[in-house]
């Protein structure tokens, strides 16, 4: 399951689950992005993690300094180069969240978006502290995961998904509470409020939850 991300949902393919999601997760899309650029500055050095085919940097290059993207999919990191061809602001690195390359405030802005903290299938105490770890005194981490009001719109798009072959056939009866199972072994999770304070909690720190669009939720943490 840890390299489903590295290879069955990577590149190309990553790109078109994308390319198939219906209207409204679209405007998820689009909000998502909408809520991080509110947060940035011209001038921000900012780090994506789990950057994927480089939809979000291609987005937020224009509104930073400098943006670095980290993943651990060769497929999915050249799917970036590619898709983010002559922004020369835009650097990408193969790179695990929970053992960042980085000194210590390394970064303004570190970003997680799209559920990624689902994705990662690591200790998310661990990853999260690395994020905060790499973010400048005053800076802020951004992580997102789905709201519960997006449920419905969320499992048609992981239906159309499942019969274009990008992941494996839903089991319906495992697929419930925020939790879609699919017979192949990829289980798509999320969390809620409250585990988000919690794991910010273990940390020592203190953090905002916010809802965007009635589709995410946004945990944002000052370093």
């Amino acid at each position: 399951m840890t390299g489903y991300y590295k290879k069955n949902l990577a590149g190309d393919r990553l790109r078109r689950a994308y390319e198939l999601a219906p209207p409204r997760v679209q405007q998820y899309f689009e909000a998502e992005i909408a809520h991080v650029i509110g947060k940035l500055q011209a001038t921000d050095t900012v780090l994506e993690l789990g950057c994927g085919f480089g939809r979000v940097l291609r987005r937020l290059a224009p509104y930073t300094g400098a943006i670095i993207g980290v993943d651990t999919s060769e497929a999915s990191l050249q799917a970036a180069r590619e898709y983010c061809e002559g922004m020369s602001n835009v650097r990408l690195l193969r790179m695990n969240a929970e053992e960042l390359g980085f000194v210590d405030g390394s970064f303004d802005k570190v970003i997680c978006i799209q559920n990624g903290i689902s994705a990662f299938h690591l200790d998310p105490a661990g990853w999260v502290k690395e994020s905060v770890r790499v973010t400048r005194p005053g800076g802020l981490v951004l992580i997102s995961t789905y709201s519960e009001k997006f449920w419905n719109h969320r499992l048609e798009w992981f239906r159309i998904q499942s019969e274009h072959g990008l992941v494996g056939e839903i089991d319906w009866d495992a697929t419930r509470e925020g939790e879609i199972v699919c017979k192949d072994g990829f289980r798509a999770t999320t969390y809620t409020a409250d585990r988000f304070a919690s794991i910010v909690s273990e940390l020592g720190r203190r953090c905002t939850i916010t809802e965007v669009d009635e589709s995410s939720l946004f945990c944002e943490i000052t370093a």
